[in-house]
């Protein structure tokens, strides 16, 4: 348990350094190519490749990719609810160093439910109990490539849709994505012990793929385009609610013995905070719609 929390933590840390460096090169891109927007007000496809060759992008990935495996460790060592909802608190670790790199003042009402976030952390992390089983049937590896598949398909979608008002959906949508990573770490076969045929013959391991890849393109759109905590915020959401739900209907994931009263309340209470985050920062959000046009 210590390991798996210690590791988690780390990851939070990576991913929310990361988030702000990325936004910082997302946002500088944009202002270079105020021009390379959709017809509806969004980052274009060739705007979104400009921020990602920025050394502030590049640097964040890096941090990014250190925060994935440590997170994938985290998801094989705690259970989903527990692992998802700390490496989450990267939200914390954004909203900190936005008010330093980005210039961002956060008002006391985000500042309140941050929080709340970090005092649902503890109540989870003391509730916590045994992770379930990774072993499942092959064909919900199929269903999670599929679902995977078509999440990507129709973030991207809204987002050329919706323009520069899809800030907070790509920021779901995105955390969706990496809460289907986790799942996919979780179950993934041939990873312990190492079995690289049964490893790459497994529909999981697509699925981490196709799931992290459009995961980042739809955050790297929200940071485009919304406020950097709103969008972390929403990303916590989806990062959080379904990966949990999950790991508790399907993998057996537990709480301690008589603490599960706790476990659901430190885990709704930091849906919660997250959700406060994203309503807060929606004037932030308005700011960016109204620089893209």
């Amino acid at each position: 348990m210590f390991i798996g929390m210690l590791t988690a933590v780390a990851a939070s840390l990576c991913y929310g350094t990361g988030s702000v460096l990325q936004a910082v090169g997302s946002r500088r891109s944009a202002r270079q190519g105020a021009d390379g927007t959709t017809g509806y007000g969004g980052p274009s496809l060739a705007s979104t490749a400009k921020a990602v060759v920025t050394w502030e992008f590049i640097v964040g990935t890096v941090l990014d990719a250190v925060g994935f495996g440590l997170g994938a460790l985290a998801a094989r060592l705690l259970p989903l609810f527990l692992s998802q909802t700390v490496i989450s608190a990267n939200l914390v670790v954004t909203a900190l160093l936005s008010v330093r790199m980005l210039g961002l003042r956060l008002t006391r009402a985000e500042w309140t439910s941050i929080g709340v976030v970090c005092g649902a952390l503890v109540l989870l992390a003391g509730a916590a109990g045994d992770e379930g089983h990774p072993h499942t049937a092959i064909s919900t590896h199929w269903w999670l490539l599929a679902l995977s598949v078509l999440l990507v398909a129709v973030g991207t979608a809204l987002v050329r849709w919706l323009g520069a008002r899809a800030a907070i959906i790509a920021g779901l949508l995105s955390g969706l994505g990496f809460g289907a990573v986790g799942v996919g770490v979780r179950v993934l076969n041939g990873a312990d012990p190492l079995d690289v045929r049964q490893l790459l013959g497994d529909p999981a391991l697509y699925a981490i793929a196709v799931a992290g890849i459009g995961g980042m393109y739809l955050h790297t759109v929200a940071l485009q385009i919304g406020s950097v905590n709103a969008a972390t915020a929403a990303l916590v959401v989806g990062e959080t609610v379904v990966p949990g739900a999950l790991g508790v209907l399907w993998l057996g994931d537990e709480s301690r013995p008589g603490f599960a009263w706790l476990a659901a309340v430190g885990f709704a209470v930091a849906v919660a905070g997250a959700v406060a985050v994203a309503w807060f920062g929606s004037a932030e959000s308005e700011e960016r719609v109204a620089e893209f046009g």
